[in-house]
């Protein structure tokens, strides 16, 4: 596991290994070696510089963050209004609330706050938001976190959207992170288990319900 992608794992729900706790050794190259402590003669996970062509995985981890809550934000003036975006983070900033995960247009913007948020600061935000744009707040939402490479997030993606239609899986918002390690997907929290189980089976156990569904379709072919 990489440095950087270590840090996201830990970000969204992975807490064994602070993301500042690891900065001396990414400065300066050393590899750290993660053990547990209930079977110590594992051999652990060793989190180290990315060298590239080295890892051909598309998927090194899934990670979630349950029971968030799920903002849209449209802006009431006509399109090209300046300083919509500024004008929102400036409340969110008044409040002290701190954003997840967000995806932006011009005069929209989708976003999470997580269950640690105050409800009272939250509340209070959507106060200032609503006299210049539209607000919806949907509650009990997941955050589903691919750990992955982005730079062939057209397979990922490929196959995770072929699993959430075969199963029904609504997607809410999606976002792929700065850090180009992570892809997010916001989901129903009735429906995250689902979707973790299911794209686990595609990138870890060889057994994606996606690849099954084209075997048997390829063999049906064969008999027409």
């Amino acid at each position: 596991v990489s440095y950087e992608e270590a840090s996201e794992l830990a970000y969204f729900g992975a807490k064994v290994l602070h993301p500042i706790a690891m900065q001396p050794a990414m400065k300066y190259g050393v590899p750290v070696r993660v053990k547990n402590s209930y079977n110590p003669s594992a051999e652990g996970t060793v989190i180290k510089k990315k060298v590239k062509g080295e890892d051909q995985r598309l998927v090194t981890a899934i990670t979630c963050k349950r029971d968030i809550k799920l903002l849209d934000i449209q802006s009431n003036a006509m399109l090209g209004s300046y300083g919509f975006l500024a004008t929102v983070f400036g409340d969110f900033e008044k409040h002290r609330l701190s954003v997840d995960v967000l995806a932006s247009s011009e005069v929209s913007v989708s976003l999470t706050l997580d269950k640690k948020q105050s409800a009272a600061d939250v509340d209070a935000v959507m106060k200032d938001l609503v006299t210049y744009a539209s607000v919806s707040l949907a509650e009990h939402r997941s955050i589903l976190t691919l750990i992955a490479d982005v730079e062939r997030s057209s397979d990922v993606l490929a196959t995770v959207f072929s699993v959430f239609s075969q199963q029904g899986i609504q997607v809410e918002m999606m976002s792929q992170g700065a850090s180009k390690v992570n892809i997010s997907f916001i989901l129903r929290d009735d429906q995250l288990d689902d979707a973790i189980m299911n794209l686990h089976y595609c990138f870890f156990e060889d057994r994606c319900i996606v690849n099954q569904d084209t075997d048997k379709e390829k063999e049906e072919a064969l008999y027409l």
